[in-house]
């Protein structure tokens, strides 16, 4: 049996929730770890825990020089990097009338934008070494949408989009990406971690009766399926996680299919006229 090559990790958002889960998930079995976070107090724990496995270090993934700073610190530490993961991120709630545009702004600087920064950061060690997957913690509210999200469905959508058009122009340097698409998770996204708009009260009705899904899936499961797919030698672009995600999103795309085909022949009129 051959044995499993030993991989280096940069996580983004690894305090806690996901980010946290994959960082343990990798460590426990005998990867190595940069670990990344706001604050470096939340986590150098698990450089006790682990000791020199870990590289703990403070990033605020919206300042473009911090991550390439942090790249270049890890990097450093741990000889190179197969695989990036870009999870930190939160959620911002409200109706697409209550959003004030700096909320949207700032939700895009840390979902869309902070993921830019440490990508660009990280792909020349990838580019050089010739090998490297980059896993973009997105979600099925990057393929989907339901009302009280637009904001954040904006910064996952827009993720889908740059990250598809990644895959393609780096597949030849032998980098791989995967866009990993949880559905609810048990964490602290609808919660502490949140952004919300201020209310107005015309949209009151519509909110009180809005189904919130609970966390079906535990932090740690999705962190199994991460490493299954960066362990699969040939591992998605997409990949739904959780059976609401499944369930949801694969019935909207198959809607979206029969929409465009029931308008397919209006709109290849304007190429007839």
């Amino acid at each position: 049996m051959t044995a499993r090559v030993q991989r280096t990790w940069f996580v983004t958002g690894a305090s806690r929730g996901l980010g946290r889960a994959i960082a343990v998930a990798a460590l426990d079995r005998g990867d190595r770890v940069a670990a990344t976070a706001r604050s470096l107090a939340a986590v150098e724990d698990l450089a006790e825990r682990y000791g020199d496995a870990v590289v703990p270090l403070e990033l605020d993934v919206t300042d473009a020089d911090a991550a390439r700073a942090a790249v270049a610190r890890a990097h450093e530490h741990l000889g190179r990097l197969d695989v990036v993961v870009n999870n930190a991120g939160y959620g911002l709630f409200g109706y697409v009338e209550e959003l004030d545009p700096q909320q949207l702004r700032d939700q895009l600087e840390v979902n869309l934008f902070g993921v830019l920064h440490v990508t660009q950061a990280a792909l020349p060690v990838l580019r050089d070494q010739g090998s490297g997957h980059v896993v973009q913690v997105s979600s099925s509210s990057g393929v989907a949408a339901w009302p009280g999200l637009g904001g954040y469905h904006a910064s996952k959508w827009a993720l889908e989009g740059l990250s598809d058009a990644l895959a393609q122009e780096v597949a030849g340097f032998g980098i791989a990406v995967t866009l990993v698409e949880p559905g609810p998770v048990a964490t602290e996204w609808r919660g502490a971690s949140a952004v919300r708009a201020r209310p107005l009260p015309a949209y009151d009705d519509a909110r009180a009766a809005a189904w919130h899904p609970p966390g079906s899936s535990t932090p740690e499961a999705v962190a199994a399926v991460v490493l299954a797919v960066v362990d699969a030698p040939e591992p998605p672009l997409r990949i739904l996680v959780g059976d609401l995600a499944a369930d949801a999103v694969l019935p909207m795309t198959q809607a979206r299919l029969d929409a465009w085909r029931a308008w397919e022949t209006l709109g290849r009129s304007a190429d007839r006229s």
